[in-house]
């Protein structure tokens, strides 16, 4: 684990303008910067950087943030990962905590087999390029396939010889201990204590993970013996670096491509992926013939939300497009499938189309898979047992996705399309939902509050722009002496206002960030010397830092004047900074009260409900009649404080 001064050594040197400047070609404006965004494809640039604030944002897709999440979001790496890539440029020696003994041995061992892969993936590489028989048989049969040398390079193919004793030797050659070829699967002991090249006679393709580092290999057997053979293909076996249910292959080739495009193709096979990665579609990983599971689905779900199956148009493609699909939507995340016609899997239509026109063809023909299992299993039916089977079946499918909207449109959809009472689908769909399915996200469980909080959702009205102004101004005092129960006179910032003021009516945010934010600024403000915005901007907390960085975007665009301050007499400034507070005082009580009659509006909706459903019970009707009455009160007093007239 990195440690905390290392960190701050690595954020103080990282310049934002430096940084980023190695991916994007940035012009002066002003006093900030602005280039083409590296996150989606734009003409105009509206991609802006401020060294003042140590900050980036783009206007047309909303990322940015500073120097650390930057890497992460276009290097697509990890906080730690991000950290040391930063720590390499600048030339910081990483500095981390004192392991204990078992940590030490479980990081060795680990960094050890990853150093064995490596190698080994070199070793493969450098026989199919340069040994007579890798350029013959390896290099022939990869160009065979149709793929050029460049694609060959970029997925790092390779070819291991017949000789199954070669390859244990060549790495006892170079000091790679035995214990590791065998850990990470390269070879395999015999009843003779006999180390056998796992990989002997075929071509090999390495998994490179996601941060980059070879995790495992696929070998495929090339000669006659194909036919028939049991073992086709050899995976790496299960390892501390390698589960091939927590990997996709292609992933390191694709994750940049991924994040641009915002979605990802699935296919089947190694071949799909280079095949489309050779036509042009690089945002393209491989499941490699195995059900996803949740551990790959929250590995691309890093970097989008949108995912297309692709497979072959036979019953085989069709059944594993259905596989994994449930998980697939209780993940959130947005599912269409393409299936491909006369039989071809991607590989092969790839090889025979142009990016363009295979980019066409999704487009015109991949469906949205609630769509199509429901044309799939319902299409032509008659059998009523089958259509009953197959109703559930999409309903159950419906039933795991989160997103309750969504939901009901799905439901509303599926109802005009198989002629069935709505009602009958949304009682089924909640059985589905009581019944917990084993693919489903637990939701989380709320926090324990009183009976007498209230978490007011805003819509992100008010409540984001309470919390830009926290960002920007937290630690200005807009009240002074003010005097608590005890008769101590205090100076109070707009942090700490906003938070006393909401907690006398018992009110939170919903975004939990926002509370987060005003909590610690509230806290950190009484500090003269500490400032919101740096802090927030730099914070160690990504989220945290991504709010704070989208909050005060909307001042990039405004080129920062030349310093007057300096020609202002004393008075003049004085009366400067006397009329900054005033704003900021009435800014602060506006928004305040704005926030409370969101809540109101709210509750009156509530009691509305609720007087309806109890129409018939007179005395819990009188209550409400009460309190509804009580809440108008309230509601025409705030209207009137914010300059508007409801009277009812």
């Amino acid at each position: 684990m990195i440690d905390r001064q290392t960190v701050e050594k690595i954020k103080d040197a990282a310049n934002i303008v430096d940084v980023v400047s190695e991916f994007v070609t940035l012009k002066k404006s002003g006093a900030n910067y602005k280039g083409l965004c590296p996150f989606h494809n734009e003409k105009t640039p509206s991609f802006y950087v401020s060294p003042a604030r140590g900050t980036c944002h783009c206007f047309g897709c909303g990322k940015g943030g500073n120097a650390v999440t930057f890497i992460m979001e276009h290097e697509q790496l990890t906080y730690p990962e991000a950290l040391r890539w930063l720590a390499k440029k600048y030339h910081i020696e990483i500095r981390e905590r004192e392991l204990t003994n078992e940590e030490k041995e479980e990081q060795s061992k680990r960094e050890s087999m990853f150093i064995v892969n490596e190698w080994a993936e070199h070793y493969f590489e450098d026989l199919l390029h340069n040994h007579p028989d890798g350029k013959a048989i390896g290099l022939q049969y990869f160009r065979s396939r149709g793929f050029r040398d460049d694609i060959i390079k970029k997925f790092n193919l390779g070819y291991d010889l017949p000789d199954r004793f070669l390859l244990a030797t060549a790495a006892k050659q170079k000091g790679y201990k035995e214990e590791f070829l065998v850990a990470t699967g390269l070879c395999y002991k015999t009843e003779r204590n006999e180390l056998i090249d796992r990989y002997a006679g075929r071509v090999v393709f390495p998994w490179t993970g996601v941060s980059g580092k070879v995790v495992g290999f696929t070998a495929r057997v090339l000669d006659k013996r194909t036919k028939g053979v049991n073992q086709k293909y050899v995976n790496s076996p299960d390892s501390e670096v390698f589960h091939k249910d927590h990997e996709l292959y292609g992933i390191w080739q694709a994750k940049r491509a991924i994040a641009k495009e915002d979605r990802v193709f699935m296919v089947e096979g190694q071949a799909d992926v280079i095949s489309m990665h050779q036509c042009g579609i690089e945002n393209v990983v491989a499941n490699s013939g195995t059900a996803l599971s949740l551990h790959q689905i929250h590995m691309l779900h890093r970097f989008t939300a949108n995912i297309t199956l692709i497979y072959d148009g036979d019953a085989a493609g069709i059944h594993a497009a259905l596989r994994g699909t449930d998980m697939l939507l209780s993940e959130g995340m947005s599912l269409r499938v393409l299936l491909l016609p006369g039989g071809q899997d991607p590989d092969e239509f790839a090889r025979n189309h142009t990016a363009e026109d295979f980019r066409k063809y999704i487009d015109d023909n991949q469906e949205d898979f609630i769509q199509f299992k429901t044309s799939l299993l319902l299409k032509g039916e008659t059998d009523p047992k089958k259509r009953a089977d197959g109703i559930n079946s999409i309903v159950e499918s419906i039933s795991m996705i989160q997103d309750p909207i969504l939901r009901d449109t799905y439901i509303h959809d599926c109802s005009q399309r198989i002629g069935m009472a709505e009602a009958t689908l949304i009682s089924r769909m909640n059985t589905y939902i009581r019944s917990k399915s084993p693919y489903a996200t637990p939701q989380p469980k709320a926090d324990a509050q009183s009976a007498e909080e209230h978490v007011v959702d805003d819509k992100g009205k008010a409540s984001s722009l309470i919390v830009r102004l926290i960002v920007k101004h937290g630690e200005h005092v807009i009240y002074n002496n003010v005097e608590d129960d005890n008769g101590v006179c205090h100076n109070l910032t707009i942090a700490q206002v906003v938070e006393y003021s909401l907690a006398q009516d018992h009110l939170n945010f919903s975004n939990e960030l926002y509370n987060r934010i005003l909590h610690e600024a509230a806290e950190k403000s009484a500090d003269a010397q500490w400032k919101a915005e740096p802090y927030f901007l730099h914070h160690d907390d990504i989220d945290i830092c991504r709010v704070a960085t989208e909050l005060s975007a909307d001042d990039y665009h405004v080129t920062q004047p030349k310093d007057e301050e300096e020609a202002l007499n004393e008075e003049a400034r004085k009366q400067q900074e006397a009329n900054k507070t005033d704003a900021l005082r009435g800014q602060t009580e506006h928004l305040l009260l704005d926030f409370r009659m969101s809540y109101v509006e709210k509750h009156l909706k509530e009691l509305q409900a609720q007087m309806t459903k109890v129409a018939g019970d007179m005395d819990k009707l009188k209550k409400l009649m009460e309190e509804f009455k009580d809440m108008q009160q309230i509601r025409n007093l705030l209207a009137k404080k914010l300059g508007n007239n409801i009277f009812i």
